[in-house]
């Protein structure tokens, strides 16, 4: 006689549904939309993650930026005197890249941030910034714009991102004080007089942030105008240093793919 085992009879019934779920509701990649295949955990597929390509090297040791030859590094110039270090995942203008980000941010797949931070938690940095870094804190929305989407993109990844690296996000240390245009058809000048002022960090913070080395989380970095304008304030507030990073980062006018 068989002795009854509750666990092991939880267990197979668990599996039964997750196979009649499969069968009947079966998961597609919400960035290629195929089918996963069996055994895929994520809700964007293996092929499509190895077609995404991690920035080439050799890269510039501050901003992460693929370097050209033995020239200096151009990207380093937007940042900047209290930006330590910047660090993305891969370029933006990949198309698997891009269509992950887009089902995050519009398409409400918010499961794809920790799949993204798990790329980002691998990026390597300078001794001294992992030695630092204090704490990490996300990009944030307007109030109105938080509303209509229903989440903060940069707020699941660096959820997601401080549960790898076992250091704190510190919500609502740094605020948008005001609605600003859409940085997407702005030229670099106008994106940077766009999001100037926008940011400040709240009195009730100065005491938290004095002194400390801060990493500010964005999905992607284009010419950096709204990661500097956040740093700025947390700088003012009382911030020593501030590092940067994002899953992914525009390319320029002559960047290598």
């Amino acid at each position: 006689m068989h002795r009854w085992d509750p666990a092991g009879q939880f267990a197979h019934c668990r599996a039964l549904g997750a196979g009649l779920l499969d069968l009947f509701l079966p998961v597609m990649c919400v960035a290629c939309e195929r089918l996963l295949d069996a055994g895929e955990r994520g809700i964007v597929c293996g092929r499509c993650w190895s077609r995404v390509c991690p920035l080439p090297g050799p890269r510039c040791e501050r901003c992460g930026h693929p370097l050209e030859g033995t020239h200096r590094c151009r990207w380093c110039d937007l940042l900047p005197p209290f930006v330590r270090a910047v660090r993305s995942y891969c370029w933006i203008g990949d198309e698997a890249a891009a269509r992950a980000v887009h089902a995050l941010k519009y398409g409400g797949w918010t499961r794809v941030a920790g799949e993204m931070a798990a790329r980002m938690a691998r990026l390597h940095w300078p001794e001294d910034v992992v030695a630092e870094r204090a704490a990490l804190v996300a990009v944030p929305l307007s109030p109105a714009r938080q509303r209509l989407r229903g989440f903060n993109q940069s707020a699941l990844l660096a959820a997601a991102l401080g549960a790898h690296w076992h250091i704190p996000v510190w919500e609502d240390t740094l605020r948008r004080g005001r609605d600003t245009e859409t940085q997407t058809r702005l030229t670099p000048e106008e994106r940077r007089r766009n999001v100037a002022g926008a940011f400040h960090a709240p009195a009730w913070a100065s005491s938290r942030i004095r002194g400390a080395h801060l990493i500010l989380v964005d999905d992607v970095v284009t010419t950096a105008a709204t990661l500097n304008a956040c740093a700025t304030a947390l700088f003012q507030g009382g911030a020593r240093i501030l590092s940067y990073v994002t899953f992914g980062r525009a390319r320029a006018i002559g960047d290598r793919s």
